[in-house]
């Protein structure tokens, strides 16, 4: 039996994400971001209760605070504390995973699937997605990206603006784009 696009998604491997079950999925994910950014503070609170539902995971005290944006929500897992700063954007074709007591500063971009490099291929619709992982009391600097198949090591340290192409390693810090490690 053939596997439908959102269980090749799951899978890991290619898929075409011009899809009717994807478009539902991505339309839920829209209806609870636009709760999430609609709601006032007060009655939103940590994350409001469409898109917490909607989450992999979110532990005590995670926080995203609004405007936010995904593209499935189901991907995602927040540890306990995470922090998410506004403007935050988690494109989660791919578990994105985020550690406990890590924060983000605003404008954060995480970006799961990659596009094929066939123009064909890719106007056709075709991507795979690469997860990510970020390890417990990370920081996150405003307005950096990270891309699908990174891992970020505990207590490391990304700074604001930079593009993390590759891996980081526990306690480092790295800036720039691409990101590299500094010392000190």
């Amino acid at each position: 039996m053939a596997q439908s696009e959102r269980e090749k998604m799951v899978a890991g491997a290619w898929y075409n994400c011009v899809d009717p079950e994807l478009d539902a999925l991505r339309a839920l994910a829209a209806e609870a971001v636009f709760e999430h950014r609609s709601l006032p503070p007060a009655d939103r609170g940590d994350i409001a209760p469409q898109l917490r539902a909607l989450l992999g995971s979110a532990g005590e005290g995670a926080r995203i605070e609004a405007p936010f944006h995904c593209a499935y929500g189901f991907n995602i897992h927040l540890g306990d504390g995470v922090f998410l700063n506004a403007g935050c954007t988690i494109l989660d074709t791919a578990p994105v995973r985020i550690g406990e007591g890590t924060m983000f500063g605003p404008g954060v971009q995480i970006y799961c699937p990659e596009h094929h490099k066939d123009p064909a291929l890719r106007r056709a619709g075709l991507e795979i997605g690469r997860p990510v992982t970020i390890g417990r009391n990370v920081w996150i600097g405003g307005s950096a990206i990270l891309l699908g198949g990174v891992e970020i090591g505990d207590d490391a340290v990304v700074g604001a603006g930079s593009v993390v192409t590759k891996s980081v390693a526990v306690g480092a810090t790295v800036v720039g784009n691409p990101a590299r490690r500094i010392v000190g």
